[in-house]
C-alpha cells in the first residue's frame, strides 16, 4: 500500500527509512481515531520489545505514524524492517485495536470572560450560543493523538463537527499558559505561555507542563481527556 492508505484497509502499514537509524510506520495520512489507536497499539508492542532488544529506541506517536528509531550499529535496516513489520502486522489486529483505553484525565475550565477571550466569537460564527459551545466542548471525550509544537502541548481529538472552525487568520504573539483552545477538529491546552493561533475558550489551572515533575508532561499520546466547566 502507499504511505496515503490506511492499514486495516485491506492492506499493510508502509515503513520507511527515517535517516540513519531510524524506521517510520505510516498507517495513513488523516486525522481518525481508530488510525490513532493503531498507531498507540504498536508502540506499546515496540516498548514491549525494546525491554528484551535494547537496540530498539523509544518510539514517537504521531497522528497516523510512528517512529521508531534503532541502534544501526547493532540493528541492520533490514532485520529492523522486518521484526517492525512483523509487530506492525500484529499491532493492527481489530482485536488489539478495541481494547486500548487510556488513562482518563479531567481538567477543570474556566470558560469565556478573561479566561476564554474569543468564546463570544466562536459562538457567533458558528451560529451557536456560549452555553452550547461549553456544552458541546465539555461533552466530549478527548484522545491524546500526540504531543508536539512546545512542550507537553497535546493535540486532542476530535471535535464535535459543530465545533470545527480554522485557525484564527492573524495568531496572537503570547497565547497565556493554561488557555483551552480550539482550532480545526482538534482542542488543546497551552502548556507554557507562547505565540498561537488557534482560538481561545477557556482557561485551566491545572499545570499540563512542569519541569520539576516526573514525568515532566501531565499529557501522553494514548490518554484520554476530559473538559469540565467551573467557576472562576
Amino acid at each position: 500500500m502507499s504511505a496515503g492508505g490506511d492499514a486495516g484497509a485491506g492492506g499493510r502499514p508502509a515503513i520507511v527509512p527515517f535517516g540513519d537509524g531510524a524506521l517510520l510506520v505510516v498507517l495513513g495520512e488523516r486525522i481518525d481515531a481508530v488510525l490513532n489507536r493503531r498507531v498507540h497499539v504498536l508502540a506499546a508492542a515496540v516498548r514491549a520489545a525494546r525491554s528484551a532488544d535494547p537496540r530498539w529506541g523509544a518510539p514517537v506517536p504521531a497522528y497516523a505514524s510512528l517512529l521508531v528509531p534503532y541502534d544501526p550499529l547493532a540493528m541492520e535496516q533490514a532485520e529492523a524492517n522486518e521484526r517492525l513489520g512483523a509487530l506492525a502486522a500484529s499491532a493492527g489486529e481489530d482485536e488489539a485495536v478495541a481494547e486500548v483505553e487510556g488513562e482518563l484525565v479531567e481538567i477543570p475550565v474556566r470558560y469565556g470572560g478573561g479566561d476564554g477571550p474569543d468564546l463570544d466569537e466562536v459562538a457567533a460564527r458558528l451560529g451557536l450560543a456560549p452555553e452550547e459551545v461549553i456544552a458541546l466542548h465539555a461533552g466530549m471525550t478527548y484522545g491524546v493523538f500526540m504531543l508536539g509544537f512546545a512542550p507537553g502541548f497535546g493535540y486532542l481529538a476530535t471535535l464535535p463537527p459543530a465545533l470545527v472552525l480554522p485557525r484564527r487568520a492573524t495568531p496572537r504573539t503570547r497565547v497565556p499558559v493554561g488557555s483551552v483552545a480550539i482550532a480545526g477538529e482538534q482542542t488543546a491546552v497551552y502548556p507554557v505561555a507562547t505565540p498561537g493561533g488557534w482560538h481561545l475558550i477557556g482557561r485551566t489551572d491545572l499545570s499540563v507542563w512542569d519541569p520539576r515533575r516526573d514525568p515532566p508532561a501531565l499529557l501522553r499520546p494514548g490518554q484520554r481527556v476530559r473538559f469540565r466547566p467551573v467557576d472562576g
